[in-house]
């Protein structure tokens, strides 16, 4: 893609639920300052199943975290759920946050001391929200958790089962977005497909930002964006495996000339 069809598909779109508008992020002073993103402007639309790549240090985690409110950018504006996150306070961030976004992480961010049901409803409690029984169990069984695995530890389940988990207590607040940083990332290829699988047909309607290194990943998405050196790089709709592994190996050789 040409640098002015790159900007044409990135342009703010008034309606998605996430929108970019200009996004740097710098990071340290002087000599040592690093420019993570570099002018960004990218929107997501909603209902839109995207996955976001690059190489390593190309900007793609800093980009899940500015749009997610996690971290403030240097300069440009950011739009999550119809607001300018610039306008609100940290304690209001935090509570767009709690009522209206799910996360899934690699690293699931499961309390290992609460019970499946527990973790799945945690959420709910932080946002002093009203927890109904009722709806987190259908939430665990939207994702394939039984009763019993309710009752029990992170501890006592599987890989698979605890990455359900994780999407189940996203899936919990009702979110309008639903931001995944590597969500496959500790799984077997088998069972990372299952959980795609899932994520995508239990977040149908919901606007999904995947940041990935896994080409595999975009046979669940409508779209991939590629980063590279802090910057959108490229766009593809309805991307296919091999297209993004060879897209990322050029984006890694690029990187790599510029370290030399």
């Amino acid at each position: 893609m040409t640098r002015e069809q790159i900007e044409d598909a990135g342009r703010p779109d008034q309606a998605a639920p996430v929108q970019l508008a200009g996004v740097s992020k710098r990071f340290g002073r002087g000599r040592g300052r690093v420019t993570a993103l570099d002018g960004v402007t990218l929107s997501f639309p909603a209902g839109s199943f995207t996955a976001v790549l690059g190489a390593s240090g190309s900007g793609k985690s800093t980009l899940l975290q500015c749009a997610a409110g996690l971290e403030r950018p240097s300069s440009g504006t950011v739009r999550l759920c119809g607001a300018d996150l610039a306008r609100l306070s940290d304690r209001q961030q935090a509570r767009l946050r709690r009522q209206r976004i799910g996360f899934v992480f690699q690293e699931l961010n499961l309390v290992p001391e609460l019970t499946v049901g527990e973790n799945i409803a945690l959420p709910l409690r932080l946002g002093h929200r009203r927890v109904d029984r009722s709806g987190i169990e259908r939430a665990a069984a939207r994702v394939g958790l039984t009763p019993g695995q309710m009752r029990r530890l992170p501890s006592e389940l599987s890989g698979g089962q605890q990455q359900r988990t994780a999407i189940a207590r996203a899936l919990a607040v009702r979110p309008e977005v639903i931001f995944a940083d590597e969500p496959t990332g500790s799984l077997d290829p088998h069972t990372a497909q299952g959980v795609l699988r899932l994520l995508r047909r239990t977040a149908d309607g919901t606007t999904v930002v995947i940041v990935t290194h896994d080409p595999q990943v975009v046979r669940f998405c409508d779209r991939a964006v590629f980063l590279g050196a802090g910057r959108v790089d490229s766009i593809v709709d309805a991307p296919e495996p091999g297209q993004v592994a060879a897209r990322l190996h050029a984006l890694g050789e690029r990187a790599n000339g510029r370290d030399a």
